[in-house]
């Protein structure tokens, strides 16, 4: 008797709020999975707000509730207009934000979600505003466990720790090559610059017959048996690097190959792994690009160029 005191105590303290931000309060689309899934993780929704009137009702209160946006039936001009002061209120109070929308609606709300600590996701299902609800509040002991979210984060510690060493490896493995095929290697990571007037191992054209490749495999032995998002947004921006073009939000979901949420998950990690950054559009405010980091060209460039050299295939 008294363990189940205990768990119901435990239970109560770990209660958190939440506050639901969309057009037409619980009712409307996205309320109840919304309203479900913080029942689940053990919170409550202590009130519904419309877009028009949710920075000023949150400004007030005392609690640091969890925000849950959303933004399906809210119009551009609405969303364009009320998501940047929610993103500024929810990163100056530092409260945690998982926002609904549209698959169209993606380029908008990347260039309104800036600061904040957010996730976004795209026509979501019951299960995706569970696994955002308990990653927004730490919760590890739900009934209902985001596999496919754990699985990823494996897969990403991976990429970035392959990545990150990949040079020092095929420099060691040079090593056992004859003189002047390591002089070959020293050469080419020495020497490879992005700039105009330097080599290129390897030029945005192959990248997009590595990417058609990648995809060519979808087709012939079925879809989703090698989904690899972080690896073909690398790819599609390290093309677009060296052809000089912006890649908005949306392109790079469509790059990804895979779900916009997924996309939108494995972006955000990326970009917290310090691989990708995301930039305003000075001409659109509704807009928002995405392109490489410093750290994340230079691990590309430095792994075309050694593969390149050693006759490794990059892939």
């Amino acid at each position: 008797m008294h363990l189940i005191e205990e768990e119901y105590q435990a239970q109560l303290s770990s209660r958190f709020d939440a506050v639901l931000i969309n057009e037409g309060g619980e009712e409307e689309i996205g309320g109840a999975g919304a309203a479900a899934a913080v029942a689940l993780a053990g919170g409550r929704i202590v009130t519904s707000a419309p877009f028009g009137d949710a920075v000023q009702r949150i400004a007030g209160m005392a609690s640091r509730p969890l925000l849950l946006v959303d933004a399906r039936l809210v119009s551009e001009d609405e969303l364009a207009r009320s998501l940047s002061r929610l993103d500024g209120l929810a990163a100056g109070r530092d409260l945690p934000m998982v926002v609904a929308i549209a698959s169209e609606q993606i380029d908008i709300t990347a260039a309104g979600l800036m600061m904040s600590r957010h996730q976004i996701l795209c026509d979501p299902a019951p299960s995706d505003w569970i696994g955002a609800i308990a990653a927004a509040q730490g919760v590890s002991d739900l009934t209902l466990h985001d596999r496919i979210s754990e699985n990823e984060a494996a897969r990403l510690a991976k990429l970035n720790a392959e990545v990150a060493r990949i040079a020092d490896v095929l420099a060691r493995l040079s090593k056992h090559e004859e003189a002047p095929r390591a002089a070959l290697v020293a050469e080419a990571g020495l020497d490879f610059s992005s700039e105009p007037g330097g080599e290129h191992p390897i030029t945005a054209a192959d990248i997009r017959q590595i990417v058609r490749a990648r995809r060519l495999r979808d087709r012939y032995v079925g879809p989703g048996l090698f989904e690899d998002p972080a690896w073909d947004m690398m790819l599609d921006l390290y093309a677009a690097h060296l052809e000089r073009a912006h890649v908005s939000v949306s392109s790079l979901c469509i790059a990804a190959a895979v779900a916009p949420t997924t996309a939108l998950r494995w972006i955000a990690r990326l970009t917290e792994a310090g691989l990708f950054e995301r930039r305003p559009d000075p001409f659109d405010r509704r807009r928002a690009f995405m392109s490489l980091t410093d750290r994340g060209l230079d691990a590309m460039r430095r792994y075309a160029s050694m593969a390149r050299a050693l006759g490794l295939p990059v892939v």
